[in-house]
Order: C-alpha cells, then structure tokens, then sequence
C-alpha cells in the first residue's frame, strides 16, 4: 500500500542519494526536504529560499546538495548543516535545473535566461557560459563517463551535448517537441529525451542518430528515470501514469496509475522504492513487497512397512473375481522432449553423463529416431564449443562398436558437414576432429586386416573342403569292389 506525504507545494524534483541509508531529496515550493526511506516526516529540512526552490541533486558521494532558485542563484548545501556552503551568482533568470559534472569538483546549471554554464565549487566563479538554447533550459544531466561531458534540453525543441573544453555544443538533437527531461544509460552512448507525447532514444555514438521514438502516453512526458541494472526506463506524465519499458525491446512491461499529474519521479539505488511527486503537491512512495518466506514444511510420517506388504501373499481363491489396476507408464524426459517434437532438447536429454556413459545404446537409439524423422541435422545444428565437444568425443568413443557404427558414422558426417566452416576457431573442437578421424583411420585399418585374414581363411577351408571329398570318394570305392569279389566267390 503506498504511503503518501502532502508538501507544500507541487513536487518538482526527487532524488535519492547514491550512499546507504538511501535517503531522498524533495523540492517543492521553497523547501527541500531530506525523508529516510521509510520516514513520515522529513529528517532534514533546507529553507533558505527567499521563492521557489529547483532541482535539488545529490552529489556522487552523497555529501552535498545542489539546488537551483526562482531568483537565479545556485546553492550548494552541505548534506550535515543547514547553511548554504557556495552560492553561485550569474543567471538573470530561474534556475531549473543544476548537478554535479562526475569529477565531483564542477557544477552545470540551466536557467530561463536561456544559458547553461559551468561552474568551480572550490572558487564559486563562473567557468563558462552558453547562450546556445533558443529558450527555457529545463532539464540536463551529465555523463557517468567524461568528466567534461553534460547534457541540457530545452523548450526550443532542441538537446545540447556541451564538453566543457569547447566553447560551443559539439552536438544538437532535434528533439520536435519541448524537452521537459534527458537521461543518459550509464554507458554514455544512448540518450533518452521526453518531450510533448515522445519518448525517444538516441545513440550518441553514432552522432545522434534516432533508434527508437516511443508514445505511450497521451498528454507530455515530464519526467524519467533508469533503474540500477539499466533494464528498464520509467517515464511520467501529466496523463497520471506511469509506465516501464524493457530497454531491450522498448515494449510496456508494466504501468502505474497515480490520482493526479505527475512532475517528478524517482527509482531508489536498489529498486526497493518508487516515489512519485505530483502537481498537487503530494508524494507517494511504493515500497517492493517484502518476499516471504516458506516456512519449512513437517516431515509428514510415512506408512509403517506392513502398511505397504498388506495383502501383497494373499492368494486368490477360485470364486474370487480378480480385478488388475492398470500399471502407470512412466515416460523418460527424452521421450517426453520426442512425443511433443523438441529434437534438439531430446539429444541434449540423451547427452548427459548418466545415459551417454551407462547406457550409450538409448543415445544412439535417439539419433536414429531422430535421423528416421529428418530432425537429426537440425538437432544437431546451432551448438556451442561445449556442446560440440561433448557429441565429438561421444561419436570418436563409439563408433568402433558394430552395433552403433551404422548410425554414428551418419551422425558424424553431419556434424563434420555442418561445423566445417568453423574449424580453425576452436582448438578444443580441432582436436576432437583429429580423434574421430584417427578413430576411424584405425578401423578401416583393422577391417582391411580382417578382410584379408577372412580371405586366407576362406582358402584354407576351400582346400580342406576338397581334400575331405576325395578321401571319402575312394573309400566308398574300394567298400564297393570288396562287396562284388566277396558275392562273385
């Protein structure tokens, strides 16, 4: 159930600090309040605003806060104290948007008077100022990458990339729509803009070409935010939803519902909360549903032994009708992966140790229903250097044997015929092609001395066979000429 504080005023900045306890930064009307994940009520309060308060960011460290006014000045705050530490004088006009370039020690701004500048915390001076935006500068980040890199966009439709060692923008995306909010992935090289009804990302790399242009939402996109691993993006708008896309796919996962606007948005470092700041001037804020534990379940007792011999001697007498229960068939999991057609999970089924090396016979009998199907080469195609491996050093074991020679020198033909343009990438590989070509080279030797062993054999019974016949041919003979001389006298 989410918890929902009323501010003073609309919420147009949260943001969390990088550093445990994960404490968060709201801006609203003149006030920045510090709430503890958990909190009610604001552990920390900075109102030293004479108008309306902007942007409050945290610093890398979590030490310091940055905050941007409606007055034109910048104040640097000190996560501990309650007086500013730095102010920072120079835009003629509000300030809405300020934070820290990554090498901690600088400071970009955008204000109303159409400029973005650069600033040094240690000196509180000026480094540099741009008066390339047309219009409002509302929104900006810098890069996790280059510490000289930020980014700002602005309602003249347009996002600037500044590199504080140039004096001029080194790039300009057109955006078509006023740009209420820029986001850069972790990497630095794709940028999200939010501007009117679009969300659209940019590869920077590539010069700013458009990869992808989202609209989702039906009135303007105010705010977005990444989570910590960079696989999903949450986008805000005054339609009062909130929506996440898959960065992969840049498909709707999932969406929230708010009561009224939204202005501002915030994913905690751990993705354990999601707050949300709206016109109204309420904050609400989603904590992760805590994941239960199963508690472990009483071993139930078993039946006593005799429960299960009961009536197991029994034996039937001659009125007794005999009624047999039908025995449950048990299908193997590669016969289950056959029956519904995954040919391909079935010789993986088959390829593992316990029946590949104890029952070799049900992996070949695989192969050849496979092969009786015309599934085996698919089966076969599309392994990795693991898998590859595994079935050459199985067919190099195997294929000696009579009774599985038939079908593995088909199996290896296959296997020989579809990785042949691979051979050279994978040492491993190569040298299970020698095994099985050193395997079958040894065969065929064996069966060609067979073959002649079998020949001088088929000689020697030849001679053996005739040398038999004539011996008996002359005894029957000289039997037969002893029985007329015996009849004669």
């Amino acid at each position: 159930t989410p918890v929902q504080i009323k501010e003073f005023g609309a919420v147009n900045k949260i943001d969390f600090s990088p550093v445990p306890p994960y404490n968060y930064a709201v801006t609203a009307s003149s006030r920045i309040h510090i709430y503890g994940r958990y909190s009610q009520e604001p552990i920390k309060t900075f109102s030293r605003f004479k108008d309306a308060a902007y942007c409050a960011t945290h610093r890398d460290d979590g030490n310091l806060l940055v905050a941007g006014s409606e007055e034109g000045s910048i104040r640097l705050f000190d996560i501990n104290g309650r007086a500013p530490l730095r102010q920072f004088d120079g835009h003629t006009k509000a300030v809405h948007v300020v934070g820290f370039l990554c090498d901690k020690y600088r400071i970009f701004s955008g204000g109303d008077d159409y400029s973005s500048n650069l600033w040094d915390i240690p000196s509180a001076t000026e480094i540099v100022s741009y008066s390339e935006h047309t219009d409002y500068v509302r929104c900006g980040c810098a890069s996790k990458v280059n510490a000289d890199v930020f980014i700002t966009g602005s309602y003249d439709h347009t996002v600037k990339l500044f590199d504080a060692r140039t004096k001029s923008s080194v790039m300009t995306i057109e955006h078509g729509q006023p740009v209420e909010s820029v986001l850069l992935f972790p990497s630095g090289g794709l940028l999200v803009s939010a501007g009117g009804r679009y969300v659209k990302v940019w590869d920077v790399l590539k010069g700013g070409q458009l990869l992808v242009s989202l609209k989702n939402h039906h009135k303007t996109v105010t705010c977005l935010c990444l989570n910590s691993s960079g696989q999903r993006l949450l986008s805000g708008s005054l339609d009062r939803h909130v929506k996440i896309y898959s960065t992969t796919s840049y498909k709707v996962v999932h969406s929230f519902n708010y009561a009224t606007s939204i202005l501002s948005l915030a994913l905690s470092p751990e993705d354990e909360t999601i707050v949300v700041g709206m016109t109204n001037g309420v904050l609400n804020i989603k904590h992760r549903k805590p994941e239960e534990r199963k508690e472990k379940s009483r071993k139930k007792r078993q039946p006593a032994y005799r429960t299960y011999v009961k009536g197991r001697t029994y034996m039937p007498k001659q009125e007794d009708f005999c009624v047999s229960k039908p025995v449950k068939r048990v299908l193997r999991k590669y016969d289950k992966l056959l029956k519904s057609f995954q040919s391909s999970k079935a010789l993986d089924a088959v390829m593992e140790p316990p029946i590949r090396l104890y029952t070799p016979e049900v992996t070949v009998a695989v192969m050849q229903e496979l092969h009786r199907r015309g599934t085996l080469r698919s089966a076969l195609a599309g392994r990795d250097e693991k898998q590859v491996n595994l079935l050459l050093t199985f067919v190099a074991r195997r294929v000696i044997e009579p009774r599985f020679t038939p079908v593995l020198v088909t199996v290896a033909d296959m296997i020989t015929d579809i990785y042949q343009p691979v051979v050279g990438q994978s040492a491993i590989v190569d040298r299970q092609f020698l095994r099985l070509q050193e395997a079958i080279g040894k065969e065929i030797d064996y069966q060609e001395e067979l073959l002649e062993v079998l020949g001088m054999m088929d000689t020697l019974f030849a001679t053996f066979t005739k040398k038999r016949a004539t011996y008996l041919e002359e005894n029957k003979s000289n039997g037969l000429t002893e029985t007329i001389e015996t009849n004669m006298n």
